[in-house]
């Protein structure tokens, strides 16, 4: 099988149910969610690298999300969704809460906003949630032109909220101090 068909030549690409041009704006979210897996993989390759700390719980967790965001693109690949055929679901998005419940008791109090970064693994979850704020953003887009399956904005919705709390978790196993923003004020009740 040859990886290249020429079929995208002229600029287009297919969907489910037909074709589009390659910028159109259900081409952008599932790409955007394309664009996000890959950064998960990179954050899985960190991971495996950083011997220092035992990350086996975020290896699994991020290797079932990466399955998920392919459901995601497969969700969104439909020109017209159909109900049946949709991979996201309502108990997908609950095990994200569950996750980010689990890893924000891992975490120091927090009461302003922190500036993304700290350790390495801290700083790519920081790049996973910013790229899946962007996703999130594309599909609000796509939404408001064409049908679109509402159960993967509430999903991406909260991986987004899941990369943050992580990325706190991860920098807290590795003794990094969360950086907090000097000019905010008091935002999160959370507290000491």
């Amino acid at each position: 099988m040859k990886i290249y068909t020429r079929t995208g030549d002229e600029g287009k690409t297919s969907v489910i149910g037909g074709r589009v041009m390659k910028d159109d704006i259900r081409v952008e979210a599932y790409g955007t969610i394309d664009e996000l897996n890959s950064f998960v993989g990179q954050t899985i390759s960190v991971l495996v690298r950083e011997t220092t700390v035992d990350w086996v719980d975020l290896l699994e967790h991020l290797t079932l999300i990466q399955h998920e965001l392919f459901d995601c693109g497969s969700d969104l690949s439909y020109a017209e969704p159909i109900p049946e055929k949709m991979k996201v679901t309502p108990v997908m998005t609950e095990r994200l809460e569950a996750l980010i419940d689990h890893y924000e008791g891992q975490t120091p109090p927090i009461t302003r906003f922190i500036l993304p970064g700290g350790s390495e693994p801290a700083s790519l979850f920081h790049v996973c949630r910013t790229v899946c704020r962007r996703a999130e953003r594309r599909l609000v887009s796509l939404a408001a032109e064409q049908d679109c399956p509402e159960e993967v904005g509430k999903y991406l919705n909260r991986l987004s909220d899941f990369f943050f709390t992580v990325a706190r978790a991860a920098n807290a196993r590795l003794g990094h101090l969360d950086v907090e923003y000097e000019r905010g004020a008091q935002v999160f009740r959370r507290g000491s």
